[in-house]
């Protein structure tokens, strides 16, 4: 079973910075897609940043210009910095990835969540 492990929430002032990085664990596994995506009381769930195994990225344009989601492929790791924090930023942030097993299926993998708090 493979597991998707987050750090690094918290509480952070307007304007700060706030770094999540997130870890795959698991044996016999590889990785395509990764991504953070945030859900805030009351609202749908949504992706901030993808990152392709490729090192291909997208961003919501909430974010743009202020997240920055980079990963290192031999370590299975993904990380998301997030600068210039808004109040609006506040949410449970997720990683999320794609994990493939030699049966070649793709398999959404889910982190339990880390809450982000923006707020003086």
């Amino acid at each position: 079973q493979v597991q998707l492990l987050e750090s690094g929430g918290g509480l952070v002032q307007p304007g700060g910075p706030l770094r999540l990085p997130c870890a795959a664990s698991g044996s016999g596994f590889s990785v395509g897609s990764l991504a953070w995506s945030r859900q805030a009381p009351g609202k749908q769930r949504e992706l901030v940043a993808r990152c392709t195994s490729s090192g291909s990225t997208n961003y919501a344009d909430s974010v743009k210009g202020r997240f920055t989601i980079s990963r290192d492929n031999a370590k299975n790791t993904v990380n998301l910095q997030m600068n210039s924090l808004k109040p609006e930023d506040t949410a449970v942030y997720y990683c999320n990835a794609d994990i493939y097993k030699n049966d070649g299926l793709r398999r959404p993998t889910w982190g339990q969540g880390t809450q982000v708090t923006v707020s003086s």
